[in-house]
């Protein structure tokens, strides 16, 4: 196995992982709900905070290809936990785009990009996932 990503529990319920190309580094903390102190992203946080990341990535290749712009592009994810089992229960994702003229046909091929999104098609298909995409003219 080759890792892409080390990590090391220090302890009071965080961690620091490591991502060996860049090695860049972040911690995460036990939310303030489930014994932690809340100070950095809880793991459910980075999963909810991943899947944005990765939509407007995606958004953002497609764009590219397509040779318009959506730098800028502001968003805000809410994360809902449900219980038994304790888990994610719905992501609400809203997407800002910078006021442009977008063309039907560009806000389209963004919506279907943000869908082919990998870590969308990775998760278990009980999270509701509610993607709002609000392009300013």
């Amino acid at each position: 196995m080759t890792a892409t990503i080390k990590g090391t529990y220090k302890g009071e319920l965080r961690n620091e992982l490591t991502h060996l190309q860049s090695k860049n580094t972040l911690l995460t903390d036990a939310p303030t709900d489930n014994h932690g102190k809340g100070e950095s992203f809880s793991p459910t946080d980075l999963v909810c905070g991943a899947l944005a990341a990765c939509m407007m990535t995606i958004m953002g290749v497609t764009a590219q290809a397509h040779n318009f712009n959506i730098d800028g592009t502001g968003y805000e994810v809410k994360k809902t936990m449900a219980a038994d089992p304790r888990r994610i229960g719905q992501i609400d994702i809203v997407f800002n785009f910078p006021p442009r003229d977008y063309t039907q046909k560009q806000q389209t091929m963004l919506w279907k990009a943000a869908e082919t999104c990998p870590v969308a098609k990775s998760l278990h298909p009980d999270i509701i996932v509610n993607i709002s995409m609000n392009f300013q003219f």
